[in-house]
């Protein structure tokens, strides 16, 4: 197999930022990482605000004392960008309901629903439940109103609701207006 050539870059690769999230979430100060290190606090400090490049040996001690790989420094995150045009159009039920899926498909930690319902277009007629821990619903624009077996909830645009997933619930527009809210699943629904 042949090698491809890669040209060298003389760009500076930023990591500062992600060692500085690596030693906040394990809750350390600059000043606890650098007696664990032995690095000064002025070195570390410019080197989370990419000022300065560590050395190999440097960076490996600080990766050891953050409990991270020095691979996950140079790892490119994986964006997924969705149109709303180009949004795939799904159904999980109800009429007069225009759903589209804003996540990736693939995309298992959570999934985003941004549906247009029509004047009095609802739910089920009998309460459902969707495959997940915890929903959150955001009206966007105009009204909606939640139904729960024991509670019911009128919201406007900017209101947010959140529930576990699996409670049983239905909803309709009680307008004549275009409702439009946004679902979130987390973690995204079996089979969405």
């Amino acid at each position: 197999m042949k090698a491809l050539p890669v040209e060298p870059s003389n760009a500076p690769v930023a990591i500062g930022s992600r060692i500085r999230a690596a030693r906040q979430s394990q809750r350390m100060t600059i000043e606890q990482v650098a007696a664990a290190t032995g690095l000064t606090k002025g070195f570390l400090s410019r080197v989370e605000r990419d000022l300065t490049s560590p050395s190999v040996a440097s960076l490996v001690t600080l990766c050891q004392v953050l409990s991270i790989s020095i691979g996950d420094l140079f790892l490119v995150p994986e964006t997924h960008l969705t149109r709303l045009n180009e949004a795939p159009r799904i159904s999980l039920g109800g009429e007069g309901i225009n759903e589209r899926l804003m996540t990736a498909r693939s995309e298992r930690r959570l999934q985003m629903i941004r549906a247009v319902i029509e004047p009095h277009g609802r739910g089920e007629s009998e309460l459902y439940s969707v495959d997940c821990e915890v929903e959150t619903l955001h009206i966007v624009a105009g009204s909606f109103v939640l139904i729960f077996s024991n509670d019911r909830y009128e919201l406007e645009a900017g209101d947010t609701v959140t529930f576990p997933g699996r409670e049983p619930h239905t909803w309709f527009n009680p307008t004549d207006q275009e409702t439009i809210v946004l679902w979130t699943l987390v973690p995204a629904a079996s089979g969405g």
